[in-house]
This record gives C-alpha cells, structure tokens and sequence, in this order.
C-alpha cells in the first residue's frame, strides 16, 4: 500500500505524519480516517499498523506524531499536552479535507488508548468528523488519578503533582528541563507493577514493538498539563457515530464504559474476548478483525452521509 510522508500545521508546529491510500483513480474522491497514536507511541506503531490497514480496505488513512514527540516539532520533547494533541487531530482533519483526493464530507476519527479520550473530546468540538471509532480508549487524567485499573490510592496522584510543582521551580533555576521515566527499568520491575504496566513495557520497550522515536519519559510540566483535563466532559455533545472496541480482559475497559454510557449519540460498543488493552496494538487475531468491523462501521456511517 503506498505510503508517503507529509507534515501538516498544528497550532504553530509542524507534524509528520504517514499518509497511507489506496490507489486513486481520481474519479471521485475517498473517505479518509485520521489515525491517533497511544500515550507515548509514534506513528510507526500502531497507529500506523491501524492506517495501513484500513488504505487496504478503502479508506485514505492518516498517522502522525502527536506535537512535541516522535518526528513532530515542539519543545520541550516529551510534552504531553491533552489541548495540543487534540489540536493535532483536528489539524488532521484539516490537512484531509484539503487534498483532491479526499472527500471532505466523509473524514472520521479512528483514537487508540489515550487517542481514543482525544477523539472524543475532537469529534464533540468539530463537525467536520463525522464518525468516531476507538480502540482501547482511555482518559489519560482518569489513568493518572486512579489508575489503569481505577483502584489508585488518590495520594499517589497528589504526589506527583508534588513532584510537578517541584520540578517547575528548578527548571526557573536554570536546572533544564525535568522529565519522569514511563516504564521501569527492567522487565521484571514491570512485572511486579501488574497487567498493564507489564503489557505496557513489553509493547513499547522490547522487541515486539520497541521504536527509537517512542517517548520512554515524560516532562513533569506534561502532569499539570493533564491534571485538569477530562477527556469524556463533552462526550454528551458528540452527535456523529460512535465505535468502540475494547478488549475484554483489559484493566482500563471501565473507562471505555464509562464514556460509552455518557455518549448519547448513536453508539455501539464490541467486546473482544480474550484481548487485554494492548493485544488490539499488534496481535493479528485481535487487530485483523477490529480493522475490519472498523471498516464496516465507516463504510456504513459514510453511505448515510453520501444518501
């Protein structure tokens, strides 16, 4: 599938993205998806994975890297700005609408993990996106408060908002910028942090999935940033279709249900039995017939728009 590389304008800062399509005849012109990357992913993994997929099937698909990390500008490296990476989609959405090969009037949003909590609170806010899919969504605040699993103790949050406050006063100092490790060191630290951090290191920092542009640290600044976000305020605003998939043995599907039950647009949510929240980034028996039912949901959402 031909696949090319683009940047586009988010807020000041120039994105590099992927652009996957199929073969176009120039007839008449495609549906396009803008792909949204994970918390600390690049364009090269699964989203990436998720747009070439989907340019097989039909569909103009575009990957990029969220602002300050991957090949995208922005400093400092390793911000993680709830605000820009919203922005950054909806940027997608405006490369899209102007190439010739893309219909303007069926572009949708495909958000995977914190992507999906992104897509939300974009899809609610544009209505130039007129579809909503999901995979393994999450609200990156609702993770950082309570935890992947929503069992945190509450004291861990506020003392990494310590550690934030901290850390912007000896970045005033003159001390550069101060950043936090995502992952353990090692994989059998990981181990003992339980599902989703084990799952979480092994996708971003072995073999199976490991890039050397995939953010492994964080600012302090980025926690501040996320405190006050809350992807699933405005999902009641979403008027467009939603799809969302969640894998069944995932720790982090109450916070796909939780948004699911406060949506009040036309909606439907796929269980995956036996996908844990990762196995929907790479594994072929989970991946290969999400993309399609993906498909399938566009495809249907689109046929209404054209009618």
């Amino acid at each position: 599938m031909p696949r090319s590389d683009v940047h586009f304008d988010s807020a000041g800062l120039q994105i590099a993205g992927h652009l996957y399509a199929p073969e176009y005849s120039g007839a008449e012109p495609l549906p396009a998806v803008v792909v949204g990357h994970p918390g600390s992913g690049v364009k090269e993994q699964a989203a990436g994975l998720y747009a070439k997929r989907l340019a097989d099937l039909g569909f103009i698909a575009l990957a990029f890297d969220a602002a300050y990390q991957g090949e995208s500008e922005g400093q400092p490296r390793g911000l993680e700005d709830p605000a820009h990476r919203v922005e950054d989609l909806k940027a997608g959405v405006t490369f899209l609408s102007t190439r010739e090969e893309v219909d303007a009037d069926r572009i949708a949003i495909l958000g995977i993990c914190a992507s999906g909590g992104y897509g939300l609170t974009a899809t609610a806010t544009d209505h130039r996106v007129k579809a909503i899919a999901t995979v393994s969504a999450v609200d990156i605040t609702r993770q950082l408060r309570y935890g992947a699993d929503g069992a945190q103790d509450p004291a861990v949050f506020q003392g990494m908002l310590d550690a934030a406050a901290s850390a912007r006063a000896a970045e005033a100092h003159g001390e550069g910028v101060q950043t936090f490790p995502i992952f353990p060191a090692t994989a059998e630290e990981a181990k003992v942090g339980g599902q989703h951090l084990w799952e979480g290191y092994e996708y971003y920092c072995t073999p199976r999935a490991q890039h050397p542009r995939s953010t492994k640290a964080l600012t302090w600044s980025s926690i501040d940033h996320m405190a006050f976000f809350d992807a699933f305020r405005f999902v009641d605003l979403i008027k467009v279709p939603l799809f969302m998939n969640v894998g069944r043995e995932a720790v982090t599907a109450w916070m796909s249900i939780k948004a699911f039950q406060e949506a009040q647009c036309p909606k439907e949510l796929r269980w995956i039995d036996g996908a844990s929240h990762n196995d929907l980034y790479d594994k072929p028996q989970y991946v290969n017939p999400t993309v399609e039912k993906i498909a399938e949901f566009l495809t249907r959402v689109f046929e209404n728009v054209a009618s």
